[in-house]
């Protein structure tokens, strides 16, 4: 399973390759929301933890209902299995890189990273939309610009 989480962020895999098990899943959603209140809580503070569960209860929640919409419930496990095993990745990279920034002068490598990882973050997460809904890249792509959006949009509106 490590194997295929690392081909994902890779874009070598899809979520079909993970088990379509319920129980993982769940395991990997919940490290995912530890893993993310904890990465949260360097930037946000004491809002850390509910704006992180929003966060990615809107995400796992929006591709269920999409995926449910288009009658493809049985991909649900792989999908949020592959979601959250590849977020838990890139919040344990963003962690690191949150981890060396300082007060004071501006750290442009450090920035670049960080915007460097989004977008990679961005590619998978459309790179597993696009398997899931078996949709093109092009589809995927949109996908995830949108729940991204309505993250914003939602976490805003809630937390100010």
């Amino acid at each position: 399973m490590i194997g295929t989480l690392l081909e994902l962020l890779r874009l070598r895999s899809g979520p079909q390759d993970l088990p379509a098990a319920v129980g993982l899943a769940f395991i990997l959603a919940l490290a995912y929301a530890l893993q993310g209140m904890a990465t949260d809580r360097l930037l946000e503070g004491a809002e850390a933890a509910p704006r992180s569960l929003l966060a990615i209860a809107v995400q796992l929640g929006g591709i269920a209902a999409l995926l449910r919409a288009r009658r493809q419930s049985g991909r649900i496990p792989q999908t949020i299995s592959a979601l959250a095993g590849t977020g838990l990745v890139f919040g344990l990279l963003a962690h690191v890189l949150l981890t060396q920034v300082q007060p004071g002068p501006p750290q442009a490598g450090l920035a670049t990273a960080y915007l460097g990882l989004f977008i990679w973050s961005l590619a998978v997460d459309a790179h597993i939309y696009r398997h899931a809904l078996s949709i093109k890249m092009s589809g995927g792509v949109l996908v995830a610009v949108l729940i991204f959006g309505a993250n914003f949009i939602i976490l805003k509106a809630v937390f100010g």
